[in-house]
């Protein structure tokens, strides 16, 4: 008879205790919030530069390429709603040292990206205070999100939902005002669909400037893997986290698709500049007052939304080691409210770490960090389409549950989404993303390396036990 219920025996119930009390609205903001970062507010002109108007297709396909993931990642999930999400799946289906990777890896990624928008953040309020010394608002801002990480799940969710809700009306505010120059006041030169196909056509790079694109715009992208993490404190998992991840690729890619699609019609490729964001670029066109201060504010708003949203994500992986017991076991601690304290602290290391060694050394240290986040990021993305290619057998083999949403097309689109992500991730090596590889391989390397002797320390202990129990029985056995 087949058990209509199979869970992850030991790691569902062991990271039980935290509190599930995000909702679906929640759950959507908090992602698209992790997604819509500075990446577009800011580099979208980097995208552009690299593959001119076929940027357009650039963005679809990475759209694409995250649609077949959170397919992957919804089936997943909704299964096993855990915190550790990816990264226990990858341990439970593929290998154990698979989980260790992705959960280290991400964990990584996400203390070192909240040390580096940490330090942007000291920059961004130099606009209004030019004096007052950068670390001052590193501390104030990093005191300030600490504390709402470490009150409760729902203070953090409020304050996210607000982040985002700043910015998704920033993107919406810029479609509106670009819809207006382009068709709402009298035609104006150089403007609309010409601007598509002037200045060497569409392909002005080629396939290859199109293709490179593909992997810058997937970094516009990257957070939408939140809701796998919150679902461990998810009201209704099974319903709520297929809707937002639904919501949240639908709106994301209506959002980037509108935004760049808007400001290549406003402003020819050729003029785009990756210092300044289209968004500044329509204010000065419409002649906004202010426009670099609102500027400021809505990129401030950003990099505040993405660290609120990488402390969240990293406190959770570091307790999910831990409960798996890959870390300490303090650090699987959870406050009265449900907060893993002592594994936010340790994660909040990386801000003061990144943010130091990003004054003393910031023409490398920035290369650095981003190098190993960028990586990390992008190897749990790959690891999501591994370990669903062994779930869903695994699954239908054991008997699982039938579940609420399943990916299409199994397991064609898997391995498409699968080797669509690694072909991006190897192409890096010839562009100047290079040091995404270079961090990234021997970071791997250091992680095996790290298994293997934990794991080998481990035996040596448990056989030094067993050696001193049989002494014992025997020391016994004799004294009767």
């Amino acid at each position: 008879m087949k058990n209509h219920n199979t869970q992850l025996p030991n790691k569902d119930d062991a990271e039980k205790g935290l509190k599930r009390n995000l909702k679906t609205s929640q759950l959507t903001m908090i992602s698209m919030g992790c997604a819509i970062g500075t990446g577009l507010f800011l580099g979208s002109g980097l995208a552009i530069q690299t593959a001119g108007p076929s940027v357009l297709v650039s963005y679809a396909l990475g759209a694409f390429v995250v649609l077949l993931l959170m397919g992957c990642l919804a089936e997943m999930t909704v299964a096993h709603p855990t915190s550790g999400s990816f990264g226990t799946i990858s341990e439970k289906y593929v290998h154990p040292l698979a989980g260790f990777l992705v959960r280290y890896s991400y964990w990584i990624a996400n203390v070192l990206a909240v040390g580096v928008e940490v330090s942007a953040i000291a920059v961004y309020m130099k606009y209004w205070f030019p004096s007052v010394p950068g670390i001052v608002w590193i501390l104030v801002f990093a005191a300030i999100l600490i504390y709402v990480n470490a009150t409760s799940v729902n203070t953090f969710a409020t304050f996210e939902y607000w982040f985002s809700m700043i910015k998704i009306s920033a993107i919406v505010g810029f479609i509106l005002l670009g819809s207006y120059v382009l068709f709402g006041t009298d035609a104006r030169p150089n403007m609309g669909t010409d601007n598509f196909v002037n200045d060497g056509g569409f392909l002005p790079f080629g396939w290859w400037g199109m293709w490179v694109a593909v992997f810058i715009s997937l970094f516009s992208f990257l957070g939408t893997e939140m809701i796998a993490v919150t679902a461990g404190e998810a009201k209704e998992p099974d319903i709520a986290v297929p809707k937002a991840l639904k919501a949240t690729v639908f709106r994301l890619t209506t959002f980037y698709v509108l935004t760049i699609g808007i400001m290549l019609m406003i402003v020819p490729w050729k003029s785009a500049q990756v210092d300044k964001s289209p968004f500044v670029k329509v204010m000065e066109i419409l002649n906004i007052p202010a426009a670099s201060g609102i500027m400021n504010f809505i990129i401030l708003t950003a990099a505040l939304s993405a660290m609120n949203s990488q402390l969240y994500a990293s406190t959770r992986m570091m307790f999910s080691l831990s409960q798996s017991k890959h870390a300490p076991a303090f650090l699987g601690r959870l406050s009265k409210k449900g907060v893993p304290l002592w594994a936010l602290a340790v994660s909040t290391l990386g801000i003061f770490l990144a943010a130091a060694v990003n004054g003393l050394l910031p023409s490398s240290s920035y290369a650095f960090m981003m190098g190993i986040s960028m990586f990390g990021a992008m190897f749990t993305w790959l690891m999501i389409f591994v370990s669903h290619l062994y779930f869903r057998k695994k699954w239908e083999k054991s008997g699982g549950r039938k579940l609420p949403v399943r990916m299409l097309g199994f397991p064609y689109f898997t391995i498409l989404g699968a080797i669509l992500l690694l072909g991006l991730m190897i192409t890096t090596w010839f562009t100047d993303f290079k040091i995404m590889l270079q961090f990234g391989i021997p970071w791997l390397a250091f992680l095996s390396i790290a298994y293997f002797i934990s794991k080998k320390r481990k035996v040596n202990h448990h056989f030094a036990e067993d050696m001193a129990n049989s002494s014992l029985k025997e020391e016994l056995e004799e004294l009767r």
